[in-house]
């Protein structure tokens, strides 16, 4: 076969364009463009693999192979060489095909009789949308310039599928039009159901073919140096923490980059426009992330994805602020946020669905804030969604369903009405103690970390708040925040709480919250590093401007203080006595300072339960840390998906550690109480209950369902169950569940 040139790619394209813009429905125009490229190749056969699922691909046209095979042949990902090209994003090109590792044999569509294959992924920034194919008779291998045309002519058919040309008959589906179940993870329970707001709206490339290769290149090239102004305006700015400023570099480095900007000319060159060139670019680098297990190195992508972004708004006038509406209950999805960006939305927010993210992320420990139920690690929702698309979150399971069908709609409505109904009858519980039908009483207290969380101090029957996390004070923020800033930021959740108890926890950073203007630490395992407490007395000049900003908030007002991460007695005396030195040195100045004092501790290290007498005999109260502890117990991440839920809260051994620890607080007499997502969670709560914790606190959409339960039951019989399972059962909870459904449904 002659070699081919420039000009024959961009004859090719034109020649698809115009046959695009021809009267006809999906199928006609896919049938075109196999004709067209067929010839256009020398090839005898071409045919479009498309995805009818995520892990199906189908033959929807084809020149060559047998017409009778079209919407009849499907393939799974990674089967055969059409599967391995669509799983791996990657070309893939062969001189005798039927000796390929992999190749699967389909004699419906008569395909034995071509050797040479060639094949090249259909992909539009990071969704897969099938597999463009060329075949011919005579075993030889296709040249790289023959791969790099069909790749240009492949974007040209992404951004046409994008746009919608080949949407119509025979059961060639339209884009974003069906439903889609995403499997996430949890990141904050509840459910809700609303419309898609992008963060960040899809760029859409309306003329991806462009018939002067010399003016796209002079726009690609104008483009990119108002881009590097751009970064380097940005570096300039003096407000930039260390851990900004090598963003920034990086993204120099690309917009710097001759080979990133070569290779968008020379897709210019074949036929493409500017914008679909660095589009193309863009769908390369999405799959080459995908495939990258490093780290570091997806950063670096995610760098350059970013750059192609800002890239593709520059050429197109797109901008982040497009003119529409948010619709009415939005939903938002984006591939990441951060806090700032998350609060700015506030409340309007029905449910937020990340592609990335943790549980312990910044945005999860917002959504928690502000009981948001939160999906993550939907992976390719935003390249799916579209603004105003219906979708369902089920922060519960974990699940995002996108344009739901109706059935699937009205189960998920049901579902909410029915915790409607169950949250109006909470509310009639709201004033009545979390009495258990042996006497027991079980204090429930609520935790947050916003202004937003404290109307519900009074509206969900919290006594108190259990937990206030200061540290989102400081996540929000670019800069440290000032002691009169954070002082008045206090007063208001004093005041709010209407003369109930807050308790303080001190700055807890490192691990999974790192301060944008803190210098990041480069450590193998964060979770047991340099974090909390640690910090605070190492760098101790930020916890004494905390906590002189809670004594002056508190003014005479009663205080409770504790501290976080603590591993050992050393530690916390330390702390202790750094805030009464504080609170001396704000009575020399004349300042009025609490008039009663009580300074507690978290218990999220095993070791801490083992501490000597003399500890317990100084703390004024320990509040259970149930996520780190469980984490340190299990010796289980729980940032890591895969052994977070391997380990029961409810198994033998946790349990035997809960009662040791409630044994030490009862003999020394020290308040204990639990924290944390467990605490909220009804079978653990009422098991806790039993094992002797008389305090719980839990965010406040799980005060009702809690007190519900406990007042339901008796704590004395359950103990026993616990007890004896704990006998022969690694985890108790199927014993208490089944004991559980012979109890009494009526609350007192």
């Amino acid at each position: 076969m002659p070699e081919r040139s420039d000009s024959d790619s961009r004859r090719l394209l034109r020649r698809l364009r115009d046959s695009l813009a021809l009267p006809g429905q999906g199928q006609d125009r896919l049938d075109r463009i196999t004709h067209l490229i067929a010839d256009s190749m020398r090839s005898e056969v071409c045919s479009i693999y498309l995805f009818r699922d995520r892990e199906t691909l189908e033959l929807c046209s084809t020149e060559g192979l047998k017409p009778e095979a079209v919407h009849q042949t499907r393939l799974k990902l990674g089967e055969g060489l059409v599967g391995q090209v669509a799983r791996t994003g990657k070309p893939l090109k062969t001189a005798n095909a039927p000796a390929a590792k992999g190749f699967r044999y389909m004699p419906e569509t008569g395909e034995e009789a071509y050797s040479a294959f060639l094949g090249v992924p259909i992909q539009r920034v990071g969704e897969r949308l099938g597999v463009l194919v060329v075949q011919s008779k005579t075993a030889r291998t296709y040249a790289e310039d023959e791969v790099d045309a069909l790749e240009v002519v492949a974007m040209v058919l992404a951004e046409m599928a994008e746009l919608g040309a080949f949407n119509g008959d025979d059961g060639v589906a339209p884009k974003h039009t069906h439903p889609v179940l995403f499997r996430g993870s949890i990141g904050q329970e509840g459910a809700a159901e609303g419309c898609v707001w992008l963060h960040e709206p899809r760029v859409v490339v309306t003329n991806p073919v462009a018939d002067d290769p010399l003016t796209e290149i002079e726009r690609i090239r104008a483009a990119v140096a108002k881009l590097r102004v751009s970064v380097d305006d940005l570096l300039s700015l003096a407000s930039l923490d260390k851990e900004q400023r090598q963003v920034l570099e990086a993204y120099r480095m690309f917009a710097n980059s001759r080979g990133w900007l070569r290779r968008m000319e020379e897709d210019i060159t074949r036929g493409l426009s500017a914008e679909a060139a660095v589009q193309k670019e863009q769908s390369a680098a999405r799959a080459r992330m995908e495939a990258v297990p490093d780290a570091y190195l997806r950063d670096r992508l995610h760098d350059l994805d970013d750059l192609a972004n800002r890239l593709l708004r520059i050429l197109t006038g797109q901008g982040r602020d497009t003119g529409a509406e948010m619709p009415p209950d939005p939903v938002l999805v984006a591939r990441n946020i951060g806090p700032a960006e998350l609060l700015d939305y506030g409340r309007k927010l029905r449910g937020i669905v990340l592609e990335e993210g943790s549980v312990g992320s910044h945005a999860a420990v917002v959504a928690r804030a502000l009981a948001i139920p939160l999906v993550i690690h939907a992976a390719n929702i935003t390249a799916e969604a579209l603004n105003g698309d219906p979708i369902l979150v089920d922060g519960d399971q974990g699940l995002a369903h996108l344009r739901p069908e109706e059935t699937i709609t009205r189960a998920f409505r049901d579902k909410m009405a029915m915790q409607a109904q169950a949250q109006e009858r909470y509310a009639s519980l709201r004033q009545l103690p979390a009495q258990s039908r042996c006497g027991t009483v079980t204090a429930l207290h609520m935790n947050a970390g916003l202004m937003a969380d404290l109307p519900s101090l009074e509206h969900s029957g919290a006594e108190s708040v259990g937990l206030f996390r200061t540290e989102l004070q400081f996540l929000i923020r670019n800069q440290m925040p000032k002691r009169a800033e954070l002082a008045r930021i206090y007063t208001r959740v004093l005041d709010a709480a209407k003369g109930r108890t807050v308790t303080f926890r001190t700055l807890d950073i490192g691990s999974d919250k790192v301060l944008p203007y803190m210098k990041p630490q480069d450590e193998p395992n964060p979770a047991m590093g340099w974090r909390a407490i640690r910090v605070g007395l190492d760098k101790p000049g930020v916890l004494r401007m905390q906590l002189q900003a809670l004594i002056r908030a508190h003014g005479t007002r009663p205080m409770s203080v504790m501290f976080p991460f603590i591993a050992e007695g050393s530690e916390y005396r330390e702390a202790r006595a750094l805030l009464l030195r504080e609170m001396e040195r704000e009575r020399a100045l004349g300042h009025p300072v609490p008039e009663g004092l009580r300074i507690g501790t978290m218990l999220e290290t095993p070791a801490l339960a083992f501490a000597p007498d003399h500890f317990f005999r100084d703390v004024d109260f320990i509040s259970i840390g149930g996520n780190d502890l469980k984490q340190f117990f299990f010796a289980a991440d729980r940032e890591n998906e895969r052994v977070r839920r391997r380990y029961d809260t409810l198994s033998a051994a946790f349990l035997e550690f809960v009662r040791r620890i409630v044994a030490r607080c009862e003999e020394h007499g020290v308040p204990l109480s639990f924290c944390g997502e467990d605490a909220g969670r009804p079978i653990e709560a009422m098991c806790f209950a039993a094992m002797g914790i008389r305090t719980l606190s839990m965010r406040p959409a799980s005060i009702g369902p809690v007190k519900t339960l406990l007042r339901r039951i008796d704590l004395a019989g359950l103990r026993a169950v616990i007890d004896a399972a704990m006998l022969d059962h690694d985890s108790v909870r199927e014993p208490v569940i089944a004991w559980l459904a012979t109890q009494s449904g009526d609350e007192r």
